[in-house]
């Protein structure tokens, strides 16, 4: 599923609902709609908050916990940084447009393979209204982030995880710094840490190696 101003999902007519306590209202909606007593999470950035948000309530139904290069703690000049591209609308002409956007904007993610680039550009592109092609968000989720004027701290939410947690890390992040990837490892539910040299962020989730250390976390 895509959150909702993403992907395939409905734009919000306002704005300034595009926030955590919309996000989590909805997450929790559809894992109830799923019927299943327990799921395991993966979230990437925001969906790695999300995910701790979740496993941080006293009834979770999150049974193990993947974090991908995101921490309780965020300084505010990474966060500056990435509001600079949440958001934009640039217009294309073709596919190939799309992905040499993408390959000079997620450059961090790594040394990702030509049909890696082909797939990140055809799922996250959409058709606009004169037919031309943009990217596949709603340019209104970046309002929120222009209410931020300090560093996120959501230690509090972190130290109350029970369940078993993975932490993905690109060591070139400047979202997830190493000295917070470490002190995750080391309080609360004392995450398994897993670093990847030469990426930043964030791990792109594609590469073989990258989703076999998630599969075996995730067996039963």
């Amino acid at each position: 599923p895509d959150i909702v101003g993403r992907g395939k999902s409905d734009w919000l007519a306002n704005a300034v609902d595009y926030n955590y306590a919309q996000y989590l209202t909805d997450m929790t909606a559809l894992i109830a709609r799923t019927g299943a007593e327990s799921v395991d999470w993966v979230g990437t950035s925001m969906g790695g908050h999300i995910g701790m948000l979740l496993a941080a309530e006293a009834n979770t139904p999150i049974r193990r916990l993947v974090i991908n290069d995101i921490g309780p703690f965020i300084p505010l000049v990474a966060i500056r940084r990435v509001h600079a591209y949440v958001g934009q609308s640039p217009a294309f002409d073709d596919f190939e447009g799309v992905e040499k956007y993408m390959r000079e904007m997620y450059a961090p993610f790594g040394d990702l393979s030509d049909e890696n680039w082909r797939h990140l550009a055809l799922y996250g592109a959409r058709t606009t209204p004169n037919n031309k092609l943009s990217l596949a968000w709603d340019p209104a989720i970046a309002l929120p982030f222009l209410a931020v004027n300090q560093d996120v701290d959501l230690w509090s939410a972190y130290d109350r995880i029970r369940c078993p947690v993975l932490l993905l890390h690109g060591l070139y992040s400047d979202v997830l710094p190493t000295p917070i990837a470490q002190e995750m490892t080391q309080r609360g539910p004392r995450a398994q840490l897993v670093e990847f040299p030469k990426i930043g962020h964030a791990p792109a989730l594609m590469d073989p190696t990258q989703i076999a250390i998630i599969a075996e976390f995730l067996q039963p």
